[in-house]
Order: C-alpha cells, then structure tokens, then sequence
C-alpha cells in the first residue's frame, strides 16, 4: 500500500480540473446537469460500496450517491461537493484535493484507492501470527510515504506471560528508540485503550495489520455503538444489509474519525522511491551518503558509514539488514520493471 505517485505537471492539470468542477458544483443545477436539484454542497464519503457511495453532509444526514465518471475512483474520507438528484439520491460532482491516500492494488494489478485524507495508521501486532520486523519496516515506510504519523500496537497482551511480554519489548525497542510509539493493548481487559483513543483523537486514522491481530475487536471497543452505525449506513445504500469488505469512516466519540477497512491486511509499497526508502529508515539519515566509497554496497567495504553505525550501537543491525533488502528489491524493479 502506498500513496499515489504523480508528476509536477499531471497535478497541476488535475487540480485545474478539479478546481473547475468546484465551481461548476456552486452554479444552478441546469448549468451543470439535468437530473440533479439545487447548488453543490460539501460533502464526506463515509462509505464505499462498489458503485455506491454513503456522502455525509455538514448536518450529519446521510445520502446515497454515485460519482460522476470523469472523477475517478473515489475513496473513504474523500471530501467531496455533491447534489441532489430528481430520484432522491445524490450525484459526487468533484472532489477536493486529497492531503493522503492509501491503495491496494486491484485485480488488474492497478491502485485502488482505499482510504483518503489520512493522518496516522496504528499498525496492530499480536502473539499470532507471529510478528515480522521485515513487514513492519514495510508498513511504516508506506505510512511515511504518504505523510502520515505512525504507532505501533502489540494487541492481545493478556495472552503474554512476563517473559514473552519481555521478549515482544525487546524486539519492538529499536522502534522506539526513533521515535516511534508503541501501545500495548488487550480488548478483552481493556488495558491501553484509553491510550489509544488519546492517540486517535482529532485525527484521520486506521488500523492495519495482519488477519488475526484483533483490529475488528480493538474496532468494537472504541465504538461501542458501531452495529447502530452500520445500520445507518445500511439504510443510506438501501442494500438492507452492510457488506463486510465495505470501508467505512466511524466518528470517534472524544473527537476524530476512524476507517475501519479490511483492504489494510498487507501493504504494497507500489511506485516508491529511494527518497521514500530512506525517508523510513530516518536513524539512517546521520550516515547515508558518508561512506569511503560512493558506490558503497555496505556489505564488506572499508570505511562503511552505515557498518560503523551498527558496530557503535546507533543502527540496530536488523534495520540495516532491512534497509538493504528493500534497496535491492527497488533496484531490480528499477533494472527490469514488470
């Protein structure tokens, strides 16, 4: 999963467009088209149900809408201007400018956009499956990609011993020590949960992990009324029954909003850079570039800026391990893309 990547020249062109379809949107319907009613107003996609879309309006109604072709795929949390149509539902005329977005790639191997307008990804971990620190450094350089702030939960700790919990710390310590958080949390004993809601409150935010990690449980705790949104929603499609492969933005009762999409079980890292790669390796920052050789590999070299920094201790050996790995695969991509 990753943001999508466009050329200095294809964003401006799409913001021209955009921009003129925002001021279509506030002039009177017969300007714009014959089967919608009134001026465009502002509008949130809460939900997006193959070719339907749940828009949220500034009062908190919801409307059942389809978009107009010319706009693309559209995704949850976009922020959108909308109209009225004759049949009663709604037609999604343009969509404002995105600060985020996250995709999975479809079927045709294209990116599908799956969450827009994101701030922070709490990247849940469990006992099982077991935790892989070579995923998690792909989960976070997808997040940083994209902009967005990132937190690290080990979910179900009532199932660790001491010496387990211990052993989970140890290994999730050189994530800290740059300086990202970690949460430790169980929705069956509710410890960590007053954190995290803390964490989420007055952001954009979802949760990804693997399948297994208790996203859906860690869901059901920080909405206690989610089943009586679920029907709202359900009743806004018209589809009387709310599919589970829908995502859909929840309001956080303290404040802020959460996506709960299960599109998030992995992440591609899709068209990143090497700028990307280094921007999520940020403890690498100090000694990139200030090896002996410009064409270091930091294997064997002499001299290697990025080897002295394990053996002092500032790298954890397992990162640069990383880091290498990844480099190599953009490499190859690079040398014979598919």
């Amino acid at each position: 999963m990753a943001g999508r990547r466009l050329t200095q020249r294809q964003r401006e062109r799409i913001e021209r467009l955009q921009a003129r379809h925002r001021e279509l949107a506030r002039q009177p319907a017969d300007s714009v088209e014959e089967s919608t009613v009134g001026s465009g107003v502002d509008g949130l996609v809460i939900s997006h149900q193959g070719r339907t879309l749940v828009v949220e309006d500034t009062v908190g109604q919801l409307h059942r809408c389809t978009a107009r072709q010319n706009l693309g795929r559209l995704a949850c949390g976009d922020r959108v201007v909308w109209q009225a149509s004759e049949t009663g539902g709604g037609v999604v005329i343009a969509v404002n400018e995105r600060h985020s977005l996250l995709t999975r790639p479809d079927h045709a191997g294209l990116p599908r956009p799956l969450a827009a307008n994101v701030d922070s990804v709490a990247v849940v971990l469990a006992l099982t499956p077991e935790p892989s620190e070579y995923l998690i450094d792909r989960y976070l350089i997808a997040i940083t990609a994209i902009g967005a702030r990132a937190l690290l939960v080990l979910n179900k700790v009532d199932l660790l011993d001491d010496s387990m919990l211990s052993a989970f710390a140890e290994r999730l310590a050189p994530y800290q020590r740059i300086g990202y958080q970690v949460l430790y949390t169980s929705s069956r004993t509710a410890r960590g949960l007053d954190e995290l809601r803390s964490w989420l409150q007055n952001r954009t935010s979802l949760l990804a992990g693997q399948s297994g990690v208790g996203k859906s449980s860690l869901v059901k705790a920080l909405l206690p009324d989610r089943e009586i949104r679920i029907q709202a929603v359900s009743a806004a499609t018209g589809h009387g029954t709310h599919t589970t492969s829908a995502s859909t933005l929840y309001h956080l009762p303290d404040g802020g909003d959460l996506i709960d999409t299960p599109g998030v079980r992995s992440f591609e890292l899709g068209a990143i850079g090497v700028g990307d790669l280094e921007r999520g390796f940020p403890e690498l920052g100090p000694y990139l570039g200030r090896c002996r050789f410009s064409d270091c590999r930091h294997e064997i070299e002499p001299n290697c800026a990025l080897r002295q920094a394990v053996a002092c201790g500032a790298v954890a050996p397992r990162r640069l391990d990383s880091y290498l790995q990844l480099h190599s695969a953009l490499e190859r991509e690079r040398r014979y893309p598919s």
